[in-house]
């Protein structure tokens, strides 16, 4: 994944574009994303939280 950043002068712009590219996004993209942040917060060790509710 490709990282891309943009300057802007106002918020309002910086705000749009920031909407235009999460909206751009695949769900298969977002996917990826969050199981990034997840290992890169919790570690691989980390237990899916959807795993605890399904043995409920």
């Amino acid at each position: 994944m490709e990282r891309i950043a943009k300057k802007s002068f106002r918020f309002q712009d910086a705000a749009a574009w920031d909407i235009e590219q999460q909206v751009s996004m695949t769900p298969q993209e977002r996917i990826l994303i969050a199981r990034l942040l997840q290992k890169r917060v919790y570690s691989d060790r980390a237990q899916d939280v959807r795993a605890c509710h399904r043995n409920a």
